[in-house]
C-alpha cells in the first residue's frame, strides 16, 4: 500500500453526496487494515508558554499577537510530570511537552526537560514525545538518550504559502530539524494546520510534503481563529472539508498514523466522531496549548460509541510502535 499520488488524491477534496460517503468508507477500510480496532490517544502539557520569537500569523504566542493569554517561563519538573501522570490517567500513551519560541534554550532549558522525560519514563508507562522547535542535533541526540521516543515539530503548511504564515525561519529549517530527528533514532510526528486561508491544491501539497518526510505519525489541526492574532478574521472551515482533509491523508498515507489534534471541536462540531470512519487512528485529547479541548472522558465515550477502543500500554510497560514503510 503505497498510497494515492497527490494528483489523485486532489480530487478528494471536490467530493460530494454519495462519492464522499464511498471514499469514506474506504478510508475507514484503510484504517482498520493497518490499526485495527484501536485509537491512539496523545496528551500535552504547555510547558512554556507565550513571548514566542517567531511571527506566525496564526499563533497567539507569537509576535504579531496581541491575544490575551497565560505567559510563563518553563514550567518545573515536578509540573510537568504531574501533567504527565493525568494524561495517565486518562487514557493517553503518548505524551507530549511542548515549548514556545524558535528552538528551547540549552542549559537549564533543556536540564529540566531531560530531567522531566527520564523521571516520565521511571514513573509512568507513557510514551514521550518532545516539541521543541528547530533545535540542532546534538540536542536531539540528549532527547533521545534520556527516553524520548518521538519528535514533534509541524511543517505547518504547503511551502507555497508558507511566506504568508511566517518570515522568521525558512522552510527548509523545519525539513532540517525533521531530518536530524530522524537520523538520531527518533521518530517524528509532523502536520500542519488546515484552513488559513490555503487553496484545496495547497492542503493536498502540504499532506505530499509530509508524506514525503517518511514520518511516524500525521497530525492533522484544523484553524482557530484568535483574537488579536493577524489570521483572527478567517473563517474556520466546514466539518465536511475537514473530513475530507483526513480521508485524503489516509488515502495518501495508508500505513502512517493520521493524528487530528486542534481545532476538531470548533469545525467538526457534531461530525467529530466521523474523523474516526474517515481514517484516524489518534486523536489529542485533554486540551491544546492557549485553546481548550472537550473532556478527554467524551472522547474516550465517543471512541467507546463507535465500537472501537483507546490503546492500551501492554505489561512491561512498553507500548506498541508502528514503523510504517517509508514510501
Amino acid at each position: 500500500m503505497t498510497g494515492l499520488f497527490a494528483k489523485d488524491a486532489r480530487g478528494i477534496l471536490d467530493l460530494d453526496g454519495t462519492l464522499l460517503f464511498n471514499a469514506m468508507a474506504e478510508a475507514n477500510r484503510l484504517r482498520e487494515l493497518r490499526h485495527g480496532q484501536s485509537i491512539n490517544l496523545c496528551w500535552i502539557v504547555n510547558a512554556k508558554s507565550g513571548g514566542c520569537d517567531q511571527n506566525c500569523n496564526f499563533c497567539s504566542q507569537s509576535t504579531r499577537s496581541t491575544a490575551d493569554i497565560s505567559e510563563y517561563d518553563l514550567i518545573g519538573s515536578d509540573e510537568i510530570v504531574s501533567a504527565a501522570e493525568e494524561a495517565s490517567r486518562n487514557g493517553a500513551v503518548r505524551f507530549s511537552i511542548v515549548t514556545s519560541g524558535g528552538a528551547v534554550e540549552e542549559g537549564r532549558e533543556l536540564a529540566t526537560i531531560l530531567e522531566s522525560v527520564g523521571r516520565i519514563a521511571d514513573e509512568t508507562a507513557l510514551n514521550v514525545c518532545v516539541s521543541l522547535g528547530c533545535v540542532d542535533r546534538s540536542v536531539l541526540r540528549a532527547l533521545r538518550q534520556a527516553g524520548v521516543k518521538r519528535y514533534h515539530h509541524n511543517m505547518e503548511t504547503a511551502e507555497s504559502y508558507w511566506s504568508r504564515v511566517c518570515t522568521t525561519r525558512t522552510y527548509e529549517e523545519s525539513r532540517r530539524v525533521i531530518r536530524d530527528a530522524q537520523d538520531e533514532g527518533l521518530e517524528v510526528c509532523s502536520g500542519g494546520i488546515f484552513g488559513m486561508g490555503e487553496s484545496l491544491d495547497q492542503r493536498i501539497e502540504l499532506l505530499d510534503e509530509v508524506k514525503s518526510l517518511g514520518v511516524e505519525s500525521v497530525a492533522i489541526n484544523f484553524f482557530v481563529s484568535i483574537p488579536g492574532t493577524p489570521f483572527a478574521e478567517i473563517p474556520p472551515i466546514t466539518p465536511l472539508e475537514c473530513l475530507k482533509v483526513v480521508i485524503a491523508a489516509r488515502m495518501m498515507m495508508p500505513r502512517r498514523d493520521i493524528r487530528v489534534c486542534g481545532g476538531r471541536e470548533k469545525n467538526v462540531r457534531d461530525l467529530q466522531s466521523m474523523l474516526v470512519t474517515s481514517g484516524v487512528s489518534g486523536l489529542m485529547i485533554g486540551g491544546y496549548l492557549t485553546t481548550p479541548g472537550r473532556s478527554a472522558q467524551e472522547d474516550l465515550a465517543m471512541i467507546r460509541d463507535l465500537g472501537l477502543a483507546p490503546d492500551t500500554i501492554p505489561q512491561g510497560r512498553t507500548t506498541i510502535t508502528i514503523n510504517p514503510d517509508k514510501q
